[in-house]
C-alpha cells in the first residue's frame, strides 16, 4: 500500500485508490510534494523537527534530522492523498484510518538503525538496553499486548480501589458495592453508579485524590456501585438482556431496598450509560418509576456517528462474530478482553503502543506505575451474544433510537419515554464517544436535561478532580437544536466540572437523614470488603 515512505519517491495509495482521486486533484497534491522535497533538499538548515517523536537532542544531527523530515513530508503527503479519495464516506474513513495506521508505524523512531535515541543508549550501556529490550519483548509476549506501565506497583484494595466498603449483593453477573458514607448526614435518596462492563469499575475509584466515588460520597451520597464480573466460558450464552434485566435493573431493585425509599438518582458511565438508559426505557414501559434522576458520562445512544470505531463495523465483520462466538447454530464464545484492549490501543497508536515499543522494547526501559494505565491494561471478556447483539443493533443498525424497534427484556425500547431529568457529560476530544453524538441525547431523553462538554478525552476529561484545577469545561444552562448552536453560547470555565455537577446532583437527593453506620440491610447483608472478588479476576488469553 506505501512505497517510499522514507525515500525520495513520491510515496502513494494502493493503486485502487489511487485511481478513486481527481486528476486535477493528484496533479495538485503531487506538485506540492515536490515542491517541499526540492525546498527540503536544498535548505537543509531550515529543518525544525515539532513532533515530539523526533524531540530528542540525538535528533538534532543532521543526518536524523533529513530522516525524521523525510518521513514527515511523506506522511503529509500520503495523508493528502488519502483524504482526497473520491469515494462513499465510509470508505474514505478506512482508507484514511489504514493509512494513519501504516504511516505510525513506519515512523523512523520504531526502528533500531534510523532512532539515533536508541543507537546512542546501545553504545553508552554496552548493550544492556538491547538485553533489557528482549526481556521485556518476552514478558509482554507471555500477556498478549504491550506494558503500558509497571503493573506491580499497584494491588488493589491496597493503593488503587482504596474507598471503604462492602459487597452487599452478588449473582452471576455483578456485585454491588455499598461505600461507607464520610458525613455525618447523608441525601436520603442513594446514588447508583453502573460504570462500562468493558471495563473494570475502578476507573471511577482509582486513589483518594481522583476518586470520583470518594468524591460522590464526600458530597454526601449514599453511594452503590456495580463490579461487573469479568466473564469466563460459563457466562459465553449472556445477552444484552441478561445485563439489563439481570444487571441494571436488578442494582437499582437492591439499591432502593436497602435505601428504603422509592426512587434512586442512577450514574451510566459509557456502555454503561447505554445499558442504564436502556433499562429506563424498559421500566418505563412496565410503568416503574423508580428513578429520580439520570447521569451520563460520554455515552452513545445515537450511533450514527460513532467515530472512529465506525471502522471497524459492517455487516460481514458482525456476520463473522455472530457465526463464531454470538450464539448462531448453537456457536457461543467470548470477545477476548485482550483483543478489544489491543484494538482500542491502536486507536491511538503513537500513544499507546508505538511509544511503549521505542522506551521498553529498543531502549530497554521499564515503563513507570501510572494509576489510569494500569487500569486501562486490566482487560475483561465480553460474552459473545452481549457483544454481537451491541454491535449490530447500535453500532450497525442504530436501532435504539428508533422507538418500539427493540425489544429488550420483554418490552419494547422507547427513549423518548425516560422523562427523568438527565445530566449528560461529554469530552471534546473523546474518540470513542464523539461529543456532538453524546449531544444528541438531549432531544432523544425527554426530561429536564443540563449538557456539560469537558476538556480532554473519554477518560481523563471524566477523572478530573477539582484539588488538581486541571483543565476547562463547557456549561450553558440552555439546550440549542445543534451541539454547534450550543457551543457557541456556552461559557468556558476553568478547572474541573465535579463541582458543577455535585451542585445540580444535590436537587435530587432528597433530604438530609443521619448517615446509616450499617451496610445493606436484613434481606441484603453484607458479603466481603470492597473491592470484593469479581473485580481481581484475571484474563491472559483468548477465551
Amino acid at each position: 500500500m506505501f512505497s517510499g515512505i522514507n525515500s525520495g519517491a513520491a510515496p502513494s495509495l494502493a493503486p485502487q485508490h489511487m485511481a478513486l482521486i481527481p486528476p486535477e486533484r493528484l496533479t495538485e497534491i503531487q506538485k506540492a510534494y515536490f515542491e517541499e522535497l526540492s525546498h527540503l533538499a536544498t535548505n537543509p538548515e531550515s529543518i525544525e523537527l515539532e513532533d515530539r517523536r523526533f524531540s530528542g537532542k540525538a535528533w538534532h544531527s543532521s543526518w536524523s534530522k533529513m530522516i525524521a523530515a523525510s518521513y514527515l513530508l511523506n506522511s503529509k503527503h500520503l495523508l493528502a492523498l488519502a483524504k482526497a479519495v473520491d469515494a462513499d464516506e465510509k470508505t474514505k474513513v478506512k482508507i484514511l484510518f489504514t493509512t494513519e495506521q501504516m504511516i505510525d508505524a513506519l515512523s523512523p523512531s520504531n526502528f533500531i538503525a534510523t532512532n539515533p535515541e536508541v543507537l546512542e543508549n546501545i553504545i553508552s550501556s554496552q548493550g544492556q538496553s538491547i538485553q533489557n529490550g528482549i526481556a521485556n519483548l518476552l514478558g509482554d509476549l507471555k500477556k498478549g499486548k504491550v506494558s503500558q506501565t509497571d503493573e506491580s506497583a499497584f494491588e488493589l484494595g491496597k493503593n488503587i480501589a482504596t474507598t471503604e466498603g462492602q459487597i452487599i449483593f452478588r449473582n452471576a453477573l455483578f456485585e454491588l458495592i455499598q461505600y461507607k458514607p464520610l458525613t455525618e448526614t447523608v441525601f436520603e435518596r442513594p446514588y447508583l453508579m453502573v460504570p462500562p462492563c468493558i471495563n473494570k469499575y475502578y476507573i471511577l475509584d482509582l486513589q483518594p485524590d481522583n476518586s470520583v466515588v470518594r468524591y460522590m460520597v464526600e458530597q454526601g451520597h449514599t453511594v452503590f456501585l456495580v463490579s461487573w464480573k469479568n466473564p469466563d466460558n460459563a457466562m459465553s450464552h449472556i445477552t444484552w438482556d441478561d445485563y439489563v434485566g439481570e444487571g441494571v435493573i436488578k442494582a437499582i431493585e437492591v439499591a432502593k431496598d436497602i435505601g428504603g425509599v422509592d426512587k434512586i438518582n442512577i450514574l451510566g458511565f459509557c456502555v454503561g450509560g447505554t445499558l442504564v438508559s436502556t433499562a429506563l426505557a424498559v421500566l418505563a414501559a412496565r410503568k416503574q418509576d423508580h428513578v429520580e434522576s439520570l447521569t451520563l458520562f460520554t455515552t452513545l445512544l445515537d450511533f450514527s456517528d460513532s467515530g472512529i470505531l465506525d471502522v471497524f463495523i459492517d455487516e460481514s465483520m458482525i456476520k463473522l462474530r455472530e457465526s463464531t462466538i454470538g450464539g448462531e447454530a448453537g456457536k457461543f464464545g467470548m470477545m477476548s478482553g485482550l483483543d478489544l484492549g489491543n484494538t482500542f490501543s491502536f486507536l491511538r497508536p503513537n500513544d499507546l503502543v508505538w511509544n511503549y515499543v521505542v522506551e521498553n522494547y529498543l531502549k530497554g526501559n521499564s515503563p513507570p506505575p501510572f494509576d489510569l494505565l494500569y487500569w486501562n491494561g486490566d482487560s475483561t471478556n465480553l460474552p459473545g451474544p452481549m457483544y454481537c447483539w451491541y454491535l449490530r443493533h447500535t453500532y450497525l443498525q442504530n436501532e435504539l433510537i428508533q422507538p418500539g424497534k427493540l425489544t429488550v427484556c420483554g418490552q419494547k425500547v422507547d427513549l423518548g419515554k425516560i422523562t427523568v431529568p438527565a445530566f449528560i457529560y461529554a469530552s471534546h476530544d473523546d474518540h470513542i464517544v464523539p461529543w456532538k453524538s453524546a449531544y444528541q441525547s438531549t432531544h432523544l431523553l425527554k426530561g429536564k436535561n443540563h449538557f456539560v462538554l469537558g476538556a480532554s478525552g473519554h477518560i481523563a476529561g471524566v477523572i478530573n478532580p477539582p484539588a488538581k484545577n486541571k483543565r476547562h469545561y463547557f456549561e450553558n444552562n440552555k439546550l440549542a437544536k445543534t451541539a454547534d448552536d450550543w457551543l457557541s453560547a456556552a461559557k468556558d470555565i476553568k478547572g474541573s466540572w465535579w463541582p458543577h455537577y455535585a451542585q445540580w446532583l444535590a436537587d435530587f437527593g432528597g433530604k438530609r437523614i443521619k448517615a446509616s453506620k450499617t451496610f445493606g440491610n436484613s434481606k441484603y447483608k453484607k458479603i466481603e470488603a470492597a473491592p470484593g472478588k469479581y473485580v481481581k479476576e484475571k484474563i491472559t488469553t483468548a477465551s
